[in-house]
This record gives structure tokens, C-alpha cells and sequence, in this order.
């Protein structure tokens, strides 16, 4: 990692450094003698270069550089920003790529343009339209690519480029994933290559029936405004159909109809498999299928009362032909290889990373705060990673690449087989000084950071929670880098807390669940309980100045702290929060809270509006207008009804701000040190 060379502010080299983790290597592809990687030039360069680095020499070549290959500035079309919004991918240049089974030709899009690397060279290949998601197939020989929402296909040489699939409409495309599918179900992609590249397994996407809403620029008048189909709670999804389409033209339906596709899966070990959920989610089907007739076969079915979680990287097959999926059984997360489970009790499995010989996965033991990777056969099961921290890993023919964070360093570390690759992260400029807690009746798990420099007893100070609290996310990790951003606030003059209540991850399925049908009720209580039992063994937190602030569940998580526990709670910055259930979307909300049709006092229960008249304290609503995730009309509804009960509030409109927020070095700095300073004022500390 590079160290800090000038007087730049901590704020703006964060942003700067998108969080420090520019320069930092990733997208790692594995083959027999080298291993493919993204990684930017600097530690403050957001234009991400294609690597190869050969495992022989250890040396390290650039196989795409965008900066050569574009003559002028990077331009994407609208379904690329789109992806890109929807994985939160803030960088530039090449984002993502993908390679054929040998890892000797990789395929990636450049301002809408098809390139490919083979054998260590790269050529543009002569497309038509903007394109996206290029993948070539296992063997090499071919790449598909998704241009005005057709899938085609070129050779690698660059000839016979022709459509395979062609839409009927505008409001239909192949071979794309949908809105829901990315933001919520962790597929990104709408086809998969057969393993002798003849074929794929496609899918067709019509949005027609879904609602339309319209995201205005208001400090732009003149711009017409940004439609989008957005399946709200309780409204109609894009319906997915699928197809199994031959190289030479040929088309078979394949015989599936369902609210969610999940994934799909296709190896050399059986027949494609797909994974689908009932729209209640309560019901999980892997069917095989056919590809010569299109016929489906139910090959296994997981219930469960409240929802069945979807787990990264299953199902999948063997190489000798079991089936390998995850499961809530009991107390935990489970394995299974075939119809055995491989896991206990000591193992939450969060992610299968693949599946060859052994099965490579990820799981948290005792500790939900670390993240380590196994492997495991009908035989057992092997801890990969030694040290404590969060572990990924990405394997090949030529060995795995270990992806390790951990408190003892920061940023990330890549090793495989001995060799480092190397990382150019900027080195944060501040050390955090953290004590990882576990408290209350529960065991909520907790971060708590001074500011530096802090002597115990020497002084109260005020409090700031700066939490998630929602399901499908954890803050409380054993990584140094989770926790620059608390670190800083606490050295403005906060005690900061970070917790982690039910719902988030790694502790298993009960405690997954808890959250059913009450979001407000059970995330809430463990923000007070979190912070009362941490005060109770740390007496330099003065509760008479309690502050909250948090971005999308963290936002209305802190609306609602102010809302329904004033007695606990002095000031709120709630940031791009959901305020009313309703119009959020569909796969996350019925989740967890049920058709709104069916369960209306579920959505009323857990919505912020009809809490307005009840506003004591301090509150300040930030929302990007350009957010089509959490859309602004969230925070517009809760200042109105805030307006109506007459309560007093803030609400600062950021133009041009999608979910994510600024990056931008002087507005990311002044964005923060203008919370902080509405923080002290709310608080009375102001002088």
C-alpha cells in the first residue's frame, strides 16, 4: 500500500480514494499458469486496468489499459449505468470482465465497445449499439454480448456477429438481468454459456405490466424526466421467461413459470440447473433442465414459514453429479453435498465460491464478526484462512487467491500459492482505535470508538450511533477499514457506536427472522438495548446527548429513533431513508414484511408517516433526487406529514445524487463536516 504524500484532508482523500480502496487488486480469474485481475494504476486513479500476473516470474503486466484503448473520455449508455448503480460500482474503466474456462480470453466492455484479450493481446471487435455484459464462451471460441436489449454473439475473430434473440418491444429485452434480480437477488447477469459452447440458457425479461415512476432533476427544469419500471410492494414484477438458443439459430422454451429466477447454473457436471421462489419467497425450488426439449424436473424444494434465504454461489453441481445447495437447518446455515449435510452447528455458511473436487465456501464460527473460508468434501471440513479477520477467496486451475482483511492491517491483502499481488491503496492517514464489544442479554456484537487520544474518565462525552441496522448487512466486522469513517466522527468530540442487531447476518437462521414483520420494533430495540448495555460498562458515554445518523435502513432507522424513542434518542441525520414500505420493492419488502395487500397493518405499523406528529427532536432528512432505489418521494412524504403536524425539521435535496453518496472531494468533505456541525448544534454543544 502507498503512504499519504501531501496535507490532503481525511474526508476528501476518502472520497478521493473511493474509501481507500482504489489501487487495491480484485475481479480475480485463475488460470493454470497466471492469474487475470482489475486493479486502478494509483491509490487515486479510478480508471480500473486489466493485470495478468504470471505465477512463474511473479511478474505483473497490464493486459487492458483503458487509456489506451479509448481516445477520449469514458461514455455509458443508460443500461450501463444502471448496472453500475445497481452493484454500487463507483469506479471507472474496466469494472468487469469475464473469461472462458482456461482463463486464456476475457471479454469486457469500454464506453459501450466490445474488447477482447487473447493470449495476452487485446483488439477491439467491430459491434454494433452500445453493449454490455460481454461473457465468452468456455471454449474461447465465441463471445455473447447484450446490444439494445438483444442478445448477440461474434466470433473471437470478429466475424459472424449476428443476434441470436431479438425483443418484440421496448419493454422487453434478452439476456438482461432485471431491476429486482440486481438490486435484490445478487444476480447481475440474464445468461449462461453450455460448457461446449453451442448453446445458452437465456433469459427474457418484459417489464410492460410493471409501473412506471418518474425521477425529475428539479435543478434542471429543462430535462425531460427519468422513467423507470419500479415494482413497488404489492405490484406487479417483470415476468422472466427462459430459452435455451443454439449458435445455429435454434430456440427452446423451457418449460418454467414462476415470480423469481433466481440463478442459474450450467457445468459439464449435469444439466443446467435453476433456482427459483415462490412470490411469498417461502418456497425455493432447483429444477434441472433439459436442454434438448426444454422440460424441467423438480430435483429438490426448501420451505420455510418465514422466507427462504438466497445464498451466493448455489445451487451447483458436482463433478461426480451431486447436487450441492445451502440450507437453514436447525440452528444454522447449512452445506449439503448431495443429501448430506457438511456443516454443524459451529458453522454459519454464508457463500459457496466454487465447487470442484471439494466444495470452497465461506462461513463465520462462534465469532459472526469474522468471515473465514473452508473447504469441504463428504469427509469433512478445512478452515483455508488462518488469521483473524474477513477471508474471501477466488480459485483455478493454477491454485487460489486469498483475500484477507483484518485489524492488525489495513486495506486488503492478496497472496496465492506465497506470492503477494500487489496493492496500491492509498494508506489511511488515521488508525482507528476500536474495542469490539459484545453486549446485552442478546450478544449483540458492537464497535466503540473515542477519539483518539480519549483517556477514560477524563471527560463525558456525547454519543453518536452510526448504524445499518438491517438485515443483509453488517457493520461490525474485524477489519480495520470498516472502521475509518466512525473513527473520524469520533474524533470531532463523539463517543461512536456501531451495532449490529438481529437481522444481519452470520448468527444464524432465528436470528435472521427475527425481524419478520417488525423492522421498526426489533431493530430499534437493539440500537437502545446496544447502547445502554455499552454504557453501562463505559460511564465516559453521557446519555443526556444521544445523536443518530444513517444512509437507507440506517436513515429510517434513525427517523425512527427520534420518532419512537425520544426519551432515548436527542438528535437524527436520517439519509435517503425508506419512510413508507410501500414503495419500496417488491422481493426485499414482502420478504420481510408481507403482501401489503394482506397484511396492510404489517406496512403501517412499520412506516414513519403516521409517526410525524409525534417529532420532539432534532431531525435532518438528506436524499439524493437521482435515486432510484430509495426514491425522494420518501423523504418528501415524511416532511410533509412533518410539515401538516407542524413539527420542525430539515430536509437538504441533493441534486443529481443517486443512492451512493458524493464523491466529489470538496463536496464529500463539506457534506460531512455540515452533518457534524448540525450534529453539535442539535446537541447543544455548540459554544
Amino acid at each position: 500500500m502507498s503512504d499519504v504524500t501531501n496535507e490532503t484532508s481525511f474526508l476528501r482523500l476518502q472520497a478521493r480514494t473511493q474509501r481507500f480502496t482504489l489501487g487495491a487488486p480484485r475481479e480475480f480469474r485463475v488460470g493454470r499458469d497466471h492469474v487475470l485481475f482489475l486493479r486502478t494504476a494509483t491509490g487515486e486513479d479510478r480508471t480500473h486496468i486489466l493485470w495478468r500476473k504470471d505465477l512463474a516470474t511473479g511478474a505483473e503486466t497490464r493486459l487492458a489499459d483503458p487509456a489506451t484503448l479509448l481516445s477520449g473520455n469514458e461514455e455509458l449508455s443508460p443500461e450501463e449505468r444502471a448496472r453500475r448503480e445497481r452493484s454500487r460500482e463507483q469506479g471507472g474503466g474496466i469494472v468487469g470482465y469475464a473469461t472462458d474456462a482456461d482463463v486464456t480470453t476475457a471479454a469486457f466492455a469500454l464506453s459501450g465497445r466490445l474488447f477482447v484479450t487473447v493470449d495476452g493481446e487485446t483488439r477491439e471487435l467491430d459491434t454494433p449499439g452500445s453493449i454490455i455484459d460481454p461473457r465468452p464462451d468456455p471454449t474461447g471460441r465465441h463471445i455473447a454480448y447484450v446490444a439494445d436489449n438483444a442478445l448477440r454473439v461474434v466470433a473471437v475473430d470478429g466475424t459472424d456477429d449476428r443476434a441470436l434473440a431479438e425483443p418484440d418491444g421496448e419493454d422487453r429485452a434478452w439476456g438482461l438481468a432485471e431491476f429486482i434480480a440486481a438490486e435484490e437477488m445478487n444476480r447481475s447477469r440474464g445468461y449462461w454459456w453450455s460448457p461446449d459452447g453451442t448453446r445458452l440458457l437465456v433469459a427474457h425479461t418484459d417489464r410492460t405490466q410493471v409501473q412506471r415512476w418518474h425521477i425529475a432533476d428539479p435543478a434542471n427544469p429543462g430535462s425531460a424526466p427519468h422513467t423507470v419500471a419500479y415494482p413497488a410492494a404489492g405490484t406487479t414484477n417483470v415476468t422472466v421467461r427462459l430459452a435455451v438458443i443454439g449458435l445455429d439459430g435454434s430456440r427452446t422454451d423451457v418449460d418454467w413459470a414462476g415470480e423469481y429466477l433466481v440463478t442459474a447454473h450450467w457445468s459439464d457436471n449435469g444439466l443446467p440447473l435453476i433456482a427459483t421462489q415462490t412470490r411469498d419467497q417461502r418456497t425455493y425450488e432447483i429444477r434441472a433442465v433439459d436442454p434438448d426439449t426444454g422440460a424441467t424436473e423438480l430435483i429438490h424444494t426448501d420451505t420455510d414459514d418465514t422466507w427462504v434465504e438466497i445464498v451466493t454461489g448455489v445451487p451447483a453441481w458436482t463433478p461426480g453429479g451431486e447436487l450441492v445447495r445451502v440450507e437453514a437447518d436447525g440452528p444454522a446455515n447449512r452445506l449439503f453435498i448431495g443429501d448430506r449435510a457438511v456443516t454443524g452447528d459451529d458453522l454459519q455458511v454464508r457463500s459457496v465460491l466454487d465447487v470442484g473436487d471439494d466444495v470452497l465456501f465461506t462461513a463465520s464460527a462462534d465469532d459472526p464478526t469474522q468471515v473465514h473460508v473452508y473447504t469441504a468434501t463428504a469427509g469433512g471440513v478445512t478452515r483455508v484462512s488462518t488469521e483473524d479477520g474477513v477471508h474471501s477467496a477466488s480459485r483455478g486451475p493454477g491454485g487460489l487467491v486469498l483475500t484477507s482483511w483484518s485489524m492488525d492491517w489495513a486495506g486488503s491483502r492478496h497472496t496465492i500459492g506465497g506470492q503477494e499481488i500487489a496493492n496500491h491503496a492509498v494508506e489511511p492517514p488515521l488508525t482507528p482505535n476500536v474495542r469490539l464489544l459484545t453486549v446485552g442479554e442478546r450478544g449483540l456484537r458492537a464497535a466503540l470508538l473515542y477519539p483518539t487520544g480519549h483517556v477514560p474518565g477524563s471527560a463525558k462525552l456525547p454519543v453518536l450511533m452510526d448504524p445499518y441496522g438491517g438485515p443483509h448487512a453488517q457493520r461490525v466486522l474485524s477489519t480495520r477499514n470498516a472502521y475509518l469513517g466512525p473513527q473520524w466522527l469520533a474524533d470531532q468530540g463523539f463517543a461512536v457506536i456501531v451495532a449490529d442487531g438481529r437481522g444481519t447476518p452470520g448468527r444464524g437462521p432465528e436470528w435472521e427472522r427475527a425481524i419478520a414483520n417488525d423492522f421498526a420494533g426489533v431493530t430499534l430495540a437493539d440500537q437502545v438495548d446496544a447502547l445502554h448495555a455499552v454504557a453501562a460498562e463505559h460511564p465516559d458515554l453521557d446519555l443526556g446527548k444521544v445523536a443518530i445518523r444513517g444512509w437507507s435502513y440506517g436513515g429510517y432507522l434513525s427517523a425512527l429513533a427520534v420518532l419512537r424513542a425520544p426519551e432515548v434518542f436527542h438528535a437524527a441525520i436520517a439519509g435517503a431513508p425508506v419512510t413508507d414500505w410501500r414503495l419500496y420493492d417488491t422481493h426485499y419488502t414482502e420478504r420481510y414484511l408481507g403482501h401489503p395487500d394482506t397484511q396492510p397493518e404489517v406496512y403501517d405499523r412499520n412506516s414513519l408517516i403516521d409517526d410525524a406528529p409525534k417529532l420532539t427532536r432534532e431531525l435532518l432528512i438528506i436524499h439524493g433526487l437521482a435515486d432510484d432505489n430509495v426514491v425522494v418521494a420518501h423523504a418528501i412524504r415524511l416532511s410533509s406529514a412533518l410539515v401538516a403536524a407542524g413539527r420542525p425539521h430539515a430536509l437538504l435535496p441533493l441534486p443529481g445524487v443517486t443512492h451512493m453518496t458524493p464523491q466529489e472531494d470538496d463536496v464529500a468533505e463539506n457534506f460531512m463536516l455540515m452533518q457534524v456541525r448540525w450534529l453539535k448544534s442539535a446537541l447543544g454543544l455548540e459554544k
